[in-house]
């Protein structure tokens, strides 16, 4: 049985919660706590301090991601572990340059070099800490790419999203530079690559798109879809355009709104600051929903896309930080009327956090 088999996707939310609390979140909590033990052994302290950091406040990256695993249970096996070691390795890479002891943008591309790596099981282990002084991690973060590796091997059609989430890997990584280098320098770096995309992508402003090369949710897909050994490179291709840039873009622009008072008093950047006022900013992102609402209808089984894409605004939404802010309650209100799925996984989720808080 492969993911395509309409029985083996869930088609409505009940069977994917059930999918996810009985045999996906264990595995990742598994997962994560295997990583953990790895992070608390490696000897350089600052390398230990992000590791561990970035597994104990980002572990829901790799919760919500492991989502695509619960359309194919029969490979949760194998991609579980990808999910998770992927992601981790961009949450913290992510604290690593967000932290820095560098300002280096040589630096901050050499140590996403793995991530590129991760993403070709050919590929041949780099120096990854060559351009920092923080250099001995103890093996971990090779060990992250060539689990990643290990498991795209395993995957029947690797090879041909291979071309595709190279192509959604690269955006991450460039996002990823030009975000952490010098504040005076980062807006006029992101603009400047935003230059080459804006035609392809012209009914978007810099900071969606910017912000949807920040999304590994398309990454995660094709690899769900590897799994099928009927895949082909057009639908592969057909895949990558469904979630880029609308479903990508979707997800991280959320992930902005609901941080913007941290972002504030840290000084970080954040593209939700580039909207003009709460009113663009709901209007802006419901068009980016909704287009990404008629993106997933190409694709086999939407349903359950549908449901990510709900999902993503319940998970978001229902966020704690969203009622201590007046400018995203109001957002978060525009946006919720728009969907009674999003209502139901919103309701959802606010349970899940009351009882997993007690």
């Amino acid at each position: 049985m492969t993911w395509r088999n309409a029985r083996s996707v869930p088609r409505n939310p009940i069977t994917l919660m059930h999918r996810m609390y009985r045999y996906v979140l264990p595995m990742v909590r598994a997962e994560l706590a295997r990583w953990r033990e790895t992070a608390e052994r490696i000897p350089d302290p600052e390398l230990r301090r992000q590791a561990i950091d970035s597994i104990t406040h980002k572990d829901f990256h790799c919760k919500g991601g492991a989502v695509y695993a619960a359309a194919d249970l029969q490979n949760r096996h194998v991609l579980i572990p990808l999910i998770v070691a992927f992601q981790t390795i961009s949450d913290y890479l992510d604290n690593l340059c967000d932290r820095s002891t560098s300002l280096d943008p040589q630096d901050f591309r050499l140590l996403h070099r793995s991530m590129l790596d991760a993403v070709d099981p050919e590929a041949p282990l780099g120096d990854y800490y060559a351009l920092r002084t923080e250099r001995d991690d103890g093996g971990y973060l090779h060990e992250l790419v060539r689990t990643c590796q290990a498991c795209l091997a395993r995957l029947p059609s690797y090879r041909h999203v291979r071309e595709s989430v190279a192509e959604l890997v690269g955006l991450y990584c460039d996002l990823q530079v030009y975000k952490h280098i010098r504040p005076d320098r980062r807006e006029s770096e992101l603009l400047a690559w935003w230059e080459a995309y804006r035609p392809r992508f012209s009914h978007l402003r810099w900071n969606e798109f910017a912000a949807a090369t920040g999304s590994t949710l398309g990454v995660f897909y094709l690899f769900l879809a590897a799994t099928d050994e009927r895949l082909d490179v057009a639908r592969a291709r057909a895949i990558r355009d469904a979630y880029f840039p609308h479903v990508c873009g979707l997800h991280i622009l959320l992930d902005y709104l609901i941080d913007q008072d941290e972002d504030r008093v840290g000084g970080d950047l954040n593209f939700c600051f580039y909207y003009e006022d709460g009113e663009t900013t709901a209007r802006q992102i419901a068009g980016i929903a909704e287009r990404a609402r008629r993106d997933i209808v190409r694709l086999e089984h939407p349903q359950f896309h549908r449901m990510i894409i709900e999902g993503l605004l319940a998970l978001y939404l229902s966020d704690p930080k969203v009622r201590k802010q007046k400018q995203v309650r109001q957002v978060s209100r525009e946006l919720m009327r728009k969907s009674p799925l999003m209502r139901f996984f919103f309701w959802a989720n606010s349970v899940w956090i009351r009882h997993s808080s007690v």
